[in-house]
């Protein structure tokens, strides 16, 4: 009989099945073994029972321990003290592959779960999390292609900084040293000069000597670019994106998420609910108005102020024009207001920070020499990047959003490790 998945088996509902995957749980007495198999998507119990095996099938299936993997063959039935609501009456079993004392279980240190995460990422949590990021994935790809974006795929060794000089990854290449890329960001502007409208996702790479739950020093920044966009029409093509993708998330997988303890009602009233744009000079009057703290323009917002602002607020926010001196070079200050940038971020409501990060691009190259001086770099290391400014450059905007505290927002996750599937922070880089 041709294998089926536990959710097609469960829609099938009655009748002969053929299931395989691993064993999560499983008990047994004198006449019984239960097993509650899973596969990718879904666990079902399974009941070998003695009365229907020989005395030598019955041993070994007395000896299937946690992370067995094997094949069942059986009838399949509704069952409502089952975990799943079914329930597989066994007719024959194969032990595929056998598991002795699998180490992981209840109750463990986050880093004894980290230090064996080749073996963590079977349970249900990190599955759940892990599908719901591939179907976010898929869910912009899809939003992106409907924009009539094209896919543009940047080096991941880049010879300059785009974030700041002190969070870059040197690497030795041949004789010379390189690093590894904080963004696609200088050479998607490139590609906006031939195909107007682009995308990507990719690694990036930060050497932030951050220890928390909110940084890693490897994540997946997914990225747009787009030629004629001004500040107002990218922030509002990046609440779109977002909302986009967190409509397809909710589509696919509620059960997910109220399993990983995620009110789904409240992320579908965020999903249809209008998102705030403001400034960061009300920013900072909320700040001291509602939550007296008295934050001087010309600051950034940390944390513990970002944490603050959104308790005012239920969905995401918009925050644009944030103080031009504590920006990167290429965020070109507001023409009528030439302290503040035309940049913006978009930070999570419940304490999840900053989630997307974009700007109008600088297209004063002049400009862009005083602040890499100032910042201390040499101008002349962006001749090529000056260059798409020379030869007919045009208006053009972009954004970056951070893929793995989007989903820990989404997934209400604890620690942004958990968005992703092998965690690289300062203190980890294995396995």
């Amino acid at each position: 009989m041709k294998f089926m998945s536990i959710k097609e088996a469960m829609s099938k509902g009655s009748g002969k099945v053929a299931l395989r995957g691993w064993v999560y749980r499983e008990r047994g007495s004198n006449k019984f073994k239960f097993i509650i198999l899973r596969d990718a998507e879904s666990i079902i119990q399974c009941v070998i029972k003695k009365e229907k095996f020989s005395e030598e099938k019955f041993r070994e299936a007395d000896k299937i321990q946690v992370e067995c993997s094997v094949e069942v063959h059986g009838t399949i039935k509704t069952d409502k003290r089952a975990p799943s609501g079914y329930e597989v009456d066994v007719d024959d079993f194969k032990v595929i592959g056998w598991s002795d004392n699998f180490p992981l279980h209840a109750g463990q240190s986050r880093e004894f779960l980290d230090n064996n995460r080749h073996l963590w990422l079977r349970s249900r949590k990190m599955n759940a999390i892990l599908r719901i990021r591939s179907t976010y994935v898929s869910a912009r790809e899809e939003f992106f292609r409907k924009k009539g974006f094209y896919r543009f795929d940047p080096p991941i060794l880049q010879p300059t900084q785009c974030e700041g000089g002190s969070t870059l990854f040197e690497v030795k290449y041949y004789n010379n040293k390189t690093y590894l890329t904080q963004s696609w960001q200088l050479y998607a502007e490139a590609a906006v000069q031939s195909l107007e409208r682009v995308y990507d996702t990719a690694p990036t790479f930060r050497a932030e000597k951050m220890k928390t739950s909110r940084h890693l020093s490897e994540f997946w920044m997914v990225e747009m670019e787009a030629a004629w966009m001004d500040l107002k029409e990218v922030s509002e093509f990046a609440k779109e994106e977002i909302r986009y993708c967190l409509k397809k998330v909710l589509e696919k997988h509620e059960e997910d998420l109220k399993f990983l303890g995620q009110d789904v009602e409240k992320l579908k009233r965020i999903a249809n609910k209008p998102w705030p744009t403001i400034k960061y000079r009300e920013a900072l009057r909320i700040l001291k108005e509602k939550s007296n703290m008295d934050v001087p323009f010309g600051k950034d917002l940390r944390t513990i102020e970002e944490d603050k602002l959104m308790e005012h607020f239920d969905t995401p926010v918009v925050v644009t024009h944030y103080p031009k001196k504590i920006m990167a070079f290429y965020k070109p200050p507001d023409p009528e207001y030439p302290d503040e940038a035309l940049c913006f971020d978009m930070l999570a409501p419940e304490g999840y920070g900053e989630i997307v990060g974009g700007s109008q691009r600088s297209m004063d190259i002049e400009q862009m020499k005083e602040d890499l001086i100032r910042q201390g770099e040499d101008p002349s290391n962006y001749e090529w990047y000056f260059d798409l400014r020379r030869y007919g450059g045009v208006p053009h905007s972009g954004y970056g959003v951070g893929l793995e505290r989007v989903l820990a927002w989404i997934c209400k996750l604890d620690n942004i490790k958990d968005a992703i599937a092998f965690p690289r922070t300062m203190l980890r880089w294995k396995p």
